[in-house]
């Protein structure tokens, strides 16, 4: 990934907040000089700078074969930056661009189909998203029916050796400037616009 000076971000905090947005990542693999694609949502686990993820695929997914080297990208919010808002428009001839947060991790993919870890996978991942749309539904070890559809899966295990994050932000330009954008995103109506304000403010000193 192109990540100029001014935009590259090395605090793994900011992977926390990334994944807590959207732990719905792509997975990326490479096999006989093809690339596989496929989007997954995943459990994070941080433990200083040990990142590991856990996720799953339908066991006729050809990627579920796939064990070994793997690339994920973590996506964050983006919104398209209007030339017009900066204050120095005339002057610097600006023009439109993009702002973005996103992480790329290379690591390694370990598999496994083993029951009482595909369940144990299965009730975590449920656990999170039924919290988050108010409802309750849970994995039952007991029931026969439940551990039956586990046979439909393998699980995945992936170990990351490194992180690179970039948090395109408009830290190239004047601090006014930065503000300034940030003023309008705030206005707009896509949630990512309003995000993205949000981590341009957190970024951004306050001019003295």
């Amino acid at each position: 990934m192109y990540r100029p000076a001014s935009f590259v971000e090395t605090d793994l905090a900011a992977l926390d907040a990334l994944i807590e947005r959207d732990n719905f990542i792509t997975l990326i693999t490479v096999r006989d000089g093809v690339p596989m694609v496929n989007h997954l949502p995943v459990l994070y686990h941080r433990d200083g700078d040990s990142v590991r993820l856990r996720g799953h695929w339908a066991r006729p997914n050809p990627q579920a074969r796939h064990a070994g080297p793997a690339t994920v990208v973590v996506h964050g919010p983006h919104a398209y930056v209007s030339p017009s808002w900066y204050p120095d428009k005339e002057s610097e001839a600006r023009v439109p661009t993009w702002n973005y947060a996103i992480a790329h991790l290379t690591g390694t993919l370990e598999t496994f189909d083993d029951e009482a870890s595909l369940a144990a996978l299965v009730d975590d991942l449920s656990h999170q998203h039924e919290a988050r749309v108010g409802r309750d539904w849970r994995f039952e070890y007991g029931r026969d029916d439940h551990r039956s559809q586990l046979r439909g899966i393998i699980g995945f295990r992936f170990h990351v050796d490194t992180a690179s994050l970039k948090f395109k932000l408009n830290q190239n330009h004047p601090i006014a400037n930065r503000l300034a954008v940030a003023e309008q995103l705030e206005t707009q109506q896509r949630d990512d616009s309003r995000d993205i304000a949000a981590l341009m403010r957190a970024r951004t000193p306050l001019e003295t």
